[in-house]
């Protein structure tokens, strides 16, 4: 039974999230001018690069080869805990997850924290009214994240419950979105 309803609301979040990035695109695939000059020449993985705050999340991206993943066409969404988040975990856990023999569990990590098109504040916002104070959303690692709102804020969890704060949203890119959140989260 559990698998049906954990199938049911992946199924349900990979609805949403093609609704999601089907939302704003002409049904001629052209996407309007402003929008695309809002998202500008650089790919997520040349926005992060960039950055200052986001080095932890750049260099185990890196690491596993997202990096080119990050830079390809997508479109993606990248929830991008900061440099202050990975220094949240316990000690010596990044280095641990950094080591050659933890490839696998760090992709899974890092997947984690991307989703499948371009889901904006907005998007994920309404979702979470939609859903009576809850919205599911399917990953890229094949499982899902729980958005609710506490007061003005966008919270996820996953699922042993921890909580991210989005601090960051919509830096729009030419392959996606990023939303920037002050906690890591990992998968079951």
């Amino acid at each position: 039974m559990r698998n049906l309803i954990i199938r049911t609301s992946l199924a349900a979040a990979l609805i949403f999230v093609a609704a999601c990035d089907q939302a704003g695109a002409p049904a001629d695939g052209n996407v309007p001018a402003e929008a695309a000059e809002a998202a500008g020449n650089s790919t997520i993985a040349e926005g992060l690069a960039g950055s200052n705050t986001d080095s932890k999340f750049v260099a185990a991206a890196k690491s596993v080869g997202l990096d080119k993943t990050l830079a390809g066409p997508g479109p993606y969404t990248v929830l991008v805990p900061g440099d202050a988040a990975f220094d949240k975990l316990p000690a010596g856990a990044l280095d641990a997850l950094l080591k050659p023999e933890s490839r696998a569990q760090l992709t899974g990590v890092l997947t984690y924290h991307i989703l499948p098109g371009t889901i904006l504040a907005a998007d994920i916002a309404k979702a979470i009214d939609n859903g009576k104070g809850k919205a599911v959303l399917a990953t890229m690692g094949g499982t899902t994240l729980t958005a609710t709102k506490e007061g003005d804020k966008v919270v996820l969890a996953d699922a042993a419950g921890t909580k991210a704060i989005v601090t960051g949203v919509d830096d729009r890119r030419s392959n996606g979105v990023v939303h920037r959140i002050d906690s890591v989260l990992m998968p079951s």
